[in-house]
């Protein structure tokens, strides 16, 4: 039986996402979607990392701007965002859906 080395990186760097993000914020809900598919050919693809989409509700958000909660997100996601994650989209509120 062969392994696809794609189909097996993807659910482990979804898990890794949600996994980094729940231990550094107080989520209420979280999305997290590979999007990598709609970046075949593009230079970060080619490298190995995954475009992702997260949405994320956090009581951590509450108070911030979007570039403060942003921040919070690459900061929890750590060494990731240069080696499993090439690029991420976000959508971050705060606890009352703002």
């Amino acid at each position: 039986m062969t392994t696809n080395k794609t189909e097996t990186l993807v659910p482990d760097r979804l898990a890794m996402i949600e996994q980094r993000l729940r231990s550094a914020l107080l989520i209420e809900s979280i999305e997290v979607v590979d999007e990598s598919h709609l970046h075949i050919g593009h230079p970060g693809a080619a490298s190995g990392g995954g475009h992702f989409h997260v949405s994320i509700v956090a009581k951590n958000f509450d108070g911030l701007p979007a570039l403060a909660r942003h921040r919070l997100i690459y900061e929890a996601l750590g060494d990731a965002m240069q080696t499993e994650i090439h690029a991420l989209r976000i959508n971050a509120f705060d606890s009352a859906g703002h």
